[in-house]
């Protein structure tokens, strides 16, 4: 039976898998001990618990257990890498290299350092959302210390070829960084097979509970070191002071090793779906995807329906389907998507546009209604419009 409100958005958070909540629940009421405590038995469940999370989430990417450093989130994690390598290397250079369509926790936390002095070259991106390796290889300097490239975008769900930048950067001994916030979990990712020294990670993009993340850090060919930007403790090898969020670590955990085990038959299941939506919504006129439609995500469609005006639209249906007009960072903006604009569309396609990012819980009867309710918004927005 179809259970309303539609939910489309899980670009923006998942819900928690129950399983992730069952695994979480001992350490908030049994299992409390602080990580750091380690002359009982409570201190010592704890850190028992953190480092099987760990362990968990390495293996989710293909990296060693130590080579993970856990946070409040992502946000966190973009900039003790951005932050933390660049003044780890500022001796070398003090140039970064980043994109135009990033999120804003890696175009602030950019534009933060330029203020400082640093000198940040923001790739411009093809219609398609693709950064240009040309260009890229072209803007490395003898001074660049970091290439900041996302692996997946969270509007569009445009996969970037992470493993040619990754070879661009070795080849110039720059350290790649990437944000892979909405690739993690939804599709395979191996940080040694494609060459990624740093990634950050949510555990909310991924079936997992808010306020924790996870920064990985090569520990070999390259090493890569940082500066802390938190001090106090020593926790986490003195990479991230502050006590551990020890029930979301766990939780976080729990998520990595689900998706760990059924990313492949989630995507093939989604994408059928998407598929499904994008199809539907494509027989109507003056309707475009965004984004490169063979190289992104399995679950994200980006469309722009000309002759509308998005948040028109979701007023029409958001009480029954939850949708996005962009990233959830910046849905109080009233700026049309720096990541639409980037990729060329005009102010009035970007204000036309709409973000579908289905998930685990997401199913077929929710697409009909869904499919349903967008089309029945956009003819009587266009009827209006047009008179």
């Amino acid at each position: 039976m179809l259970q309303l409100p539609v939910y489309l958005d899980n670009n923006a958070t998942t819900a928690c898998d129950p399983r992730v909540v069952e695994a979480m629940i001992p350490f908030f009421t049994r299992f409390y001990g602080n990580p750091a405590s380690r002359n009982h038995a409570f201190g010592w469940a704890a850190k028992e618990a953190v480092e099987y999370a760990r362990e968990q989430v390495a293996a989710l990417i293909g990296a060693e257990p130590q080579e993970i450093v856990f946070t409040s989130g992502a946000t966190e994690a973009d900039n003790l890498a951005i932050k933390g390598i660049f003044d780890m290397y500022r001796g070398k250079g003090n140039h970064i290299i980043t994109a135009q369509t990033e999120h804003k926790a890696v175009l602030d936390t950019c534009k933060h350092l330029e203020k400082q002095g640093t000198a940040i070259t923001y790739l411009p991106v093809q219609s398609n959302g693709l950064v240009d390796l040309h260009e890229l290889e072209s803007a490395i300097r003898p001074t660049t210390v970091l290439i900041a490239i996302m692996y997946a975008n969270n509007e569009t769900g445009v996969l970037q070829p992470v493993k040619e930048i990754g070879s661009i950067a070795k080849k110039h001994g720059v350290i790649f960084f990437s944000d892979a916030v909405q690739a993690a979990g939804k599709i395979e990712i191996d940080v040694n097979t494609v060459g990624i020294d740093a990634l950050a990670l949510s555990a909310h993009k991924m079936y997992g509970p808010k306020g924790v993340g996870a920064l990985y850090l090569r520990r070999k060919n390259p090493r890569v070191k940082l500066t802390a930007q938190i001090d106090g403790g020593g926790h986490e090898r003195g990479l991230r002071s502050g006590t551990l969020n020890v029930p979301g670590i766990v939780g976080f955990g729990k998520a990595a090793a689900l998706a760990k085990n059924e990313t492949a038959t989630d995507a093939a299941r989604l994408m059928k779906l998407r598929d499904k939506l994008e199809q539907a919504f494509l027989q109507m006129e003056d309707v475009r995807i965004n984004g490169c439609s063979n190289q992104r995500l399995p679950q994200v469609t980006n469309l722009s329906f000309k002759f509308t005006e998005s948040e028109g639209l979701m007023m029409h249906f958001n009480k029954n389907v939850a949708v996005s007009s962009g990233s959830a960072c910046t849905s109080a903006s009233m700026e049309p998507s720096h990541v639409l604009k980037a990729m060329g569309l005009t102010d009035e396609q970007a204000y036309a546009t709409l973000r579908f990012a289905l998930g685990r819980f997401t199913t077929a009867e929710e697409i009909d209604y869904a499919i349903e309710q967008v089309i029945e918004a956009v003819k009587r927005q266009r009827k209006v419009l047009s008179t």
